[in-house]
C-alpha cells in the first residue's frame, strides 16, 4: 500500500514520476507501459495515482522501461520528519 493507516505507526508515501516521464517518452499510454513491464493499465493508473506502491520487482521493472536508476523514478517519503542523526535520540 501506499499509505499506512494503522494509528500510531507513521504515514509513508511512494511518490513516482510515472506521468511525466510518460510524456517525455513519446506520449507513452498508461497501456503501452502496462504491456511493456507486465502488469494491468488499472495497476499503471493506481502506481499513478499514488494508490498502489509497487512492488520492488514492478518498481525495477517500470525504470528499466525508461531507462532511468529506480530513485529518478519513485521517491520514498515519510511524511513526518526522522530524528537527526546528530540529535542525543540517534
Amino acid at each position: 500500500m501506499a499509505k499506512s493507516e494503522s494509528s500510531g505507526e507513521q504515514s509513508r508515501t511512494v511518490r513516482n514520476q510515472i506521468r511525466r516521464l510518460r510524456f517525455e517518452n513519446g506520449e507513452m499510454t498508461q497501456q503501452q507501459l502496462a504491456d511493456r513491464v507486465g502488469v494491468t493499465r488499472q495497476t499503471i493508473i493506481a502506481i499513478e495515482s499514488g494508490k498502489y506502491a509497487p512492488s520492488l520487482t514492478l518498481a525495477f521493472r517500470i525504470a528499466r522501461t525508461f531507462a532511468l536508476p529506480i530513485g529518478k523514478v519513485f521517491q520514498y517519503q515519510d511524511e513526518y520528519p526522522q530524528p537527526s542523526a546528530t540529535s542525543p535520540d540517534a
